[in-house]
């Protein structure tokens, strides 16, 4: 165990990003009638900001450091990780203090362990399974923090470490107890890292598949599980008894992974004619994502053995080559894995036909055509939107009622109140009278937008208004007043 770090190396609290939980889970709980767990679940959505966004990261793109040189641990090498992990001691200031560097022994605090294994085994397979140093290929240190915040329900990537609450106890377990959840955060910093997937419509949902797909890889290598043996779940463990389901996604039944009176149910589609046309979290991208979540369990079951190997290369390969753009769309990358199949194990290999094959049965590609994309959904990279024009003269009126939605993160849950703004306490309506009536709001709508991070809209129909935001640069006034404002009611 080692000291507090010098206040140099500290880092205030931050929003996180990529968060494991989308927003849609959160938000069921915020909107229930249990006060305690709601209460916990409106400050975590408080929190909850993502990833910046890259038009095209590419692995010499590294994240830029959020710690001091003379803090920074050195790169890992080709046969070992560079692990660090801190304890958050329940503030939400990062990175805590140091508990467990890379070649300690374990500490004793299951977090703190079950973190610094679950980075290790991440890294384990893109190395051993891929040949990759790290998230960047240049053994890029893994770092993370555990018990951030208090019964904080969610973890998260935010450029530069992993990040782990503690969890509820009613809805949620620890999530440093999901090593899928690990893996699956660390994959969206080699997406960041690679492809630069955008993060809206179809390429923000293959961004989450991505992740839920070699998250689920992790755990499989590490149980040495075939195909055929996996669950194919994500977060089974973060679920407690009181929940009526089995994990947060499933990627060999979307749709099916839980059904709660207070989570609701689950919403992935598992095929292209079920594709949800949606501005909301960013065009679907949590919910979406189950399409080619399932593309790829097909594909890995029909080759059977181990998912990292044939099927999981072939993933990999498309992932870090050439041919992948930021604005990938679900039939571009399924032609691409289609192609890189062929060329791992000839065009008429089991590999090149299930991949083909899984891809016609989730009706990306066209049966029959020799990978010919099938008419899709369109990508849902709607405009972030901005204000309507002016309508009439002076501030908004006491009565004037405002909508407030939010949509994204992790688990893709949305939430919406409309109030008057008598309603609200003074300095809230004080706030919203001024954002109003100087159309500040237009100012955040064309923010970037990153994995796992909430976006909001806002309408008033005096002054006209519909707008929506983005929240990673969000001013925190502008947020707290937002979140407030949705939990007005409750």
């Amino acid at each position: 165990m080692r000291g507090t770090p010098a206040p140099s190396s500290v880092r205030p609290p931050v929003p996180p990003r990529c968060t494991i939980i989308p927003p849609y889970v959160l938000q069921a709980i915020a909107e229930s009638s249990d006060p305690v767990a709601a209460d916990r679940a409106v400050r975590a959505l408080e929190r909850d900001a993502s990833l910046r966004e890259r038009r095209r990261g590419r692995s010499e793109a590294a994240p830029t450091p959020t710690v001091p040189p003379e803090s920074r641990p050195a790169p890992g090498t080709p046969d070992s990780p560079q692990r660090v992990v801190s304890d958050a001691g329940n503030a939400e200031r990062l990175p805590g203090r140091v508990v467990r560097r890379e070649g300690e022994p374990a500490t004793g605090d299951v977090a703190a362990d079950e973190a610094y294994d679950g980075l290790g085994a991440t890294w384990e397979l893109y190395a051993t399974a891929y040949g990759r140093n790290s998230l960047d290929g240049r053994g890029l240190p893994l770092l993370a923090s555990v018990h951030y915040g208090t019964d904080y329900d969610n973890a998260f990537w935010d450029g530069t470490q992993m990040v782990f609450g503690d969890g509820d106890g009613r809805y949620f377990e620890r999530f440093t107890a999901s090593l899928d959840v690990i893996g699956h955060e660390l994959t969206h910093g080699v997406t960041e890292l690679t492809a630069g997937l955008t993060y809206r419509g179809q390429p923000g949902a293959l961004n989450e598949s991505i992740s839920d797909v070699f998250g689920s890889l992790v755990r499989q290598r590490l149980l040495g599980q075939r195909a055929d043996q996996a669950d194919w779940l994500i977060g089974a463990e973060l679920l407690t008894d009181a929940v009526q389901g089995v994990a947060l996604r499933s990627l060999a039944a979307p749709g099916t992974a839980y059904d709660d009176p207070v989570l609701g149910k689950d919403p992935q589609p598992a095929h292209m004619d079920a594709f949800v046309r949606t501005t909301d979290d960013n065009g679907g991208v949590h919910i979406n994502s189950g399409i080619p979540n399932h593309a790829f369990y097909l594909a890995a079951t029909a080759v059977g053995g181990y998912a990292w190997e044939g099927v999981g290369r072939t993933w990999y390969a498309v992932l870090t080559g050439p041919g992948i753009s930021a604005d990938c769309d679900f039939a571009t990358f399924a032609q691409l894995t289609v192609d890189a199949a062929r060329a791992q194990d000839g065009d008429t290999s089991p590999l090149a036909h299930a991949v083909q094959s899984a891809w016609e049965q989730v009706g990306v590609l066209r049966a029959g055509t020799s990978g010919a994309p099938a008419p899709t959904a369109p990508s849902g990279q709607e405009p972030t939107g901005g204000e309507g024009a002016p309508g009439g003269e002076g501030a908004p009126g006491r009565a004037t009622e405002v909508l407030v939605r939010r949509t994204g993160g992790f688990a893709g849950l949305t939430r919406e109140r409309s109030v008057r703004l008598e309603e609200l306490p003074g300095d809230d309506a004080d706030q919203w009278t001024h954002l109003l009536a100087t159309r500040r709001l237009s100012a955040f709508s064309n923010g970037p937008t990153h994995p796992d991070a909430y976006c909001y809209e806002v309408r008033c129909d005096a002054p006209p208004t519909r707008v929506n935001m983005p929240e990673p640069r969000l001013p925190e006034e502008v947020r707290g007043l937002l979140e407030r404002t949705l939990a007005s009611g409750d």
